[in-house]
C-alpha cells in the first residue's frame, strides 16, 4: 500500500509540474506603437510623397505597421480641398470595415464627405489627438494627423489594389490636372496651373458643383 501511495504521489507531482511549465501557444498578436514613426518624404513631380505608403483612389493612405496592422489617414489632396476641418467622425472601435467602405467622415464648415478605408480590417485604435483637434489631420496628414489603426489580416493582398511606389506621383499629378480642368469648367477664376489644389476649394463652389467634385475625387 505504501508503494502505491508513493507512486501515486509521484505521478501527481509530475502532472502538476507538467501543467505549470506547459509551453504557451505562440500568438499572432503583435504590439504596435500608437505613436507614428517619422515618414521618409521624397520630392517627386512637385509633390512631397511619403515613402512606403500606399494610396486609395479616394485619397486615403495606409502605412504598414506590422504584418497585419496598418495606420490610416487622409492625403494632402484631401486636406487641401477640405481646408479647415471642424470634426472627424470615425468608425467605432472593434468595427470591421471593408476595403473601400466608409471609415470616417470629415466635417468642414457645413460640408461633409466620407473617407474610404484603403484596406479591410478591424478598427483597433482611433487617434484621440485628431478627435480633439481635427485640424491636425490637415496640418500633418502623414504623421501625427493619422486617423485610425486597423488590424488587417489580408493587408498584403489589399495593398496590391492600391497606388504605391512609382505610381503615386503620376497619380497625384493626374488628380490635380483633373481638378483644374473641372474648376476651369465650373468657375474659371478658380483654375490653377499645377501643384496641390488651392485650400478650401470646396467652399468656393456652389452646392451642385461641390457635390460633383466630392463624388469624383472622394468616391462618395
Amino acid at each position: 500500500m505504501s508503494i502505491l501511495f508513493v507512486l501515486l504521489t509521484f505521478l501527481i507531482v509530475i502532472s502538476v509540474n507538467y501543467y505549470i511549465h506547459l509551453p504557451q501557444p505562440a500568438t499572432m498578436e503583435t504590439k504596435v506603437s500608437v505613436r507614428p514613426r517619422v515618414p521618409i518624404m521624397a520630392k517627386e513631380a512637385g509633390f512631397s510623397i511619403p515613402q512606403d505608403y500606399a494610396f486609395h483612389p479616394g485619397h486615403t493612405w495606409v502605412s504598414r505597421e506590422a504584418i497585419d496592422s496598418a495606420r490610416i489617414g487622409l492625403d494632402t489632396f484631401a486636406a487641401e480641398l477640405a481646408g479647415k476641418i471642424d470634426s472627424i467622425e470615425v468608425a467605432d472601435i472593434s468595427r470591421w470595415v471593408r476595403q473601400g467602405q466608409r471609415l470616417a467622415t470629415i466635417h468642414s464648415e457645413g460640408i461633409s464627405f466620407d473617407l474610404l478605408s484603403p484596406v479591410e480590417g478591424v478598427v483597433m485604435t482611433v487617434n484621440q489627438d485628431v478627435v480633439k483637434d481635427p485640424t491636425l489631420a490637415a496640418r500633418d496628414p502623414y504623421k501625427d494627423g493619422w486617423i485610425v489603426m486597423l488590424k488587417s489580416p489580408d493587408l498584403a493582398t489589399n495593398q496590391k489594389n492600391l497606388l504605391q511606389g512609382p505610381m503615386v506621383a503620376p497619380w497625384m499629378h493626374y488628380n490635380v490636372t483633373r481638378l483644374n480642368t473641372a474648376l476651369a469648367q465650373m468657375n474659371p477664376a478658380l483654375a490653377q496651373d499645377g501643384g496641390v489644389p488651392a485650400e478650401q476649394v470646396l467652399h468656393s463652389l456652389e452646392p451642385s458643383m461641390r457635390k460633383k467634385l466630392i463624388k469624383e475625387f472622394f468616391l462618395n
